[in-house]
């Protein structure tokens, strides 16, 4: 590596572009990160790929693979670039002035919750930055992140694997949703009330589901569902004018609290509350633009706790 020993042969751009590809391992999304057009980072690439004498990012079925030596690179170079930014300082980004998108992966608990106050936020402070939201398992949310597909992840993520790492965004509490005419003269369901309703539950598969049917057990005691359904959006209205009983999270509920056909309260048996949490790389730790983003989603939670 005899020419990599003359670090004044080398255009740092280039390190910054190789740093955008090692973190998106795709050409357009790196030059959308860089705002660059394409053929100029791909262009750039082939320079690195002499530079280091090395393909740094191989194609295979459709997707870029980093070489060995790449990822030997990577880890360092992120590093490198981190300190310089620090160096340098955060001048250079101006929420009102990025162009860039954002991909996050959320439940449509997550859409409901944060999304609303989070676009109102980017409208007024960022609005060159576009959001792509997606919807998946949390299984496949933390692949994507793992990945490089999708830059946040909102959710309940018990265990994470290493190199993600993850800020607590709100402590969610159950709560149980009713047609107020269905319990006249009572503001709340006793245990023999709450067992002897039927029940709707909201299995997405994303964990924030079985904790009651575990916290009932564990209180030896089982409910009836009548009714199973993978999103919650439409839960509520199937409560209206019925004997049904809706339990779960505090915040999901937030938009039927003036409802007055519906009835918010207290379950009648102790659930444990879960952290709902955003997860990303610790590769995008330090970029300027993506720490802006966390914080607003934090931000945005924060007031949901008030």
């Amino acid at each position: 590596m005899h020419h990599m020993d003359n670090l004044r042969g080398i255009d740092l751009n280039l390190l910054v572009v190789l740093d955008a590809l090692l973190a998106e391992r795709h050409v357009s999304r790196a030059a959308a990160r860089l705002n660059m057009s394409q053929p100029a980072v791909s262009h750039a690439l082939a320079r690195l790929r002499v530079l280091f004498d090395d393909p740094l990012l191989i194609r295979r079925g459709g997707q870029l693979v980093a070489s060995a030596r790449a990822l030997e690179i990577a880890p360092v170079l992120e590093e490198a670039l981190r300190q310089m930014r620090v160096v340098f300082g955060p001048g250079d980004f101006d929420p009102a002035k990025e162009k860039r998108t954002f991909r996050l992966a959320m439940s449509d608990y997550g859409s409901a919750v944060i999304l609303p106050e989070l676009t109102r936020l980017l409208r007024l402070e960022a609005p060159g930055i576009d959001l792509v939201i997606n919807q998946s398992s949390r299984e496949a949310m933390v692949r994507q992140v793992l990945d490089g597909e999708c830059d946040l992840a909102l959710g309940v993520f018990p265990d994470l694997p290493e190199r993600l790492e993850a800020g607590p965004l709100i402590s969610e509490n159950f709560a149980c949703l009713a047609d107020r005419e269905s319990m006249p003269g009572k503001e709340r369901l006793d245990m023999e009330a709450y067992l002897s309703r039927p029940h709707v539950l909201v299995a997405m598969k994303d964990g924030a589901n079985t904790e009651v049917d575990t916290a009932l057990r564990a209180a030896g005691h089982q409910r009836r569902i009548a009714v199973t359904l993978p999103h919650w959006g439409n839960a509520p209205r199937l409560i209206q004018g019925t004997d049904l009983v809706l339990t779960v999270a505090r915040n999901a509920l937030v938009p039927y609290e003036s409802d007055p056909t519906l009835i918010i309260f207290e379950p009648p048996f102790t659930i444990p509350s879960f952290p709902f949490v955003q997860v990303w790389h610790e590769r995008r730790g330090g970029d300027p633009a993506h720490i802006w983003l966390r914080d607003a989603v934090s931000g945005v939670a924060i007031s949901l706790g008030r």
